[in-house]
């Protein structure tokens, strides 16, 4: 990790007129860090997640993005091609749905392929090499190419949807409960690949989850948000063995039946 936060966030606030949102959200997140934002439905996670990513405008607070220049900009501020550029490369946005991150009606390739033409690539067999190998690293196989993702499974959906987001090489990956919807099964092997890929690939990662395995196998940092607030914080494996919050520990000892 370097000596200065990726994301630095102060005062965060969204409010839908009379209900809340979030409030008072603050902190830094670091080079290579995966923070896990988790709580009951409704708590105000996914508001959270969709402020910082700018898919929301927040009411309130600030959120400044170390960019790759090494300056550092505030978002609200931040010119709408400029923030819509940043979604394209060197951010990522995961969703549970994969349908509503990857375009359906285009092969897997070409959902790949995308994300490079973004950034100016132009070369056809550069593309479908690169494509290729995300496949690949992704465990689909390079005869699939050419398939829509219709034709795929659940959680080979999110799969491509992992590769489309990271064939950028982007340094911010926001995730919304990515293993929801899977079979136990195919949750678990899309999670090691997870922690694989944000290991080897250095990402910083903001990970929204209801589910504390999730939040356990992948974040080194844990908030966890009640009533639109974050009532707990810290490092993952200390929070959830030593839950010092009534509602943290009542999360806690539901994991074994869940």
């Amino acid at each position: 990790m370097t000596d200065a936060p990726i994301l630095e966030v102060r005062d965060l606030a969204k409010t839908y007129g009379a209900r809340l949102g979030c409030a008072d959200i603050s902190f830094d997140l670091w080079p290579g860090e995966v923070l896990a934002v988790v709580g009951e439905s409704g708590s105000g996670k996914t508001t959270l997640l969709n402020c910082l990513s700018t898919r929301l405008a927040a009411d309130g607070g600030s959120i400044v993005y170390a960019m790759r220049d090494g300056s550092r900009r505030d978002l609200a501020t931040m010119p709408e091609a400029e923030r819509r550029f940043l979604m394209r490369t060197d951010w990522g946005f995961v969703h549970q749905n994969p349908a509503d991150g990857l375009r359906m009606g285009v092969s897997a390739g070409a959902n790949v392929g995308e994300r490079l033409m973004a950034i100016g690539d132009r070369h056809y067999g550069r593309i479908r090499g690169t494509a290729l190998d995300w496949l690949s690293r992704v465990e689909i196989a390079a005869d699939r190419i050419d398939d829509g993702p219709r034709a795929f499974s659940g959680g080979m959906r999110q799969r491509l949807q992992i590769a489309r987001n990271l064939v950028t090489a982007p340094r911010l990956v926001f995730m919304d409960e990515p293993t929801g919807g899977l079979d136990v099964s195919v949750q678990a092997r899309l999670l090691d690949l997870m922690r694989g890929l944000v290991r080897d690939l250095g990402l910083s990662v903001i990970i929204v989850t209801h589910d504390l395995a999730v939040a356990r196998l992948l974040s080194h940092r844990i908030m966890v948000m009640k009533d639109g607030r974050v009532i707990e914080e810290g490092l993952t494996d200390r929070v959830l063995d030593d839950p010092r919050q009534p509602y943290t520990q009542l999360l806690v000892s539901s994991i074994p039946q869940a």
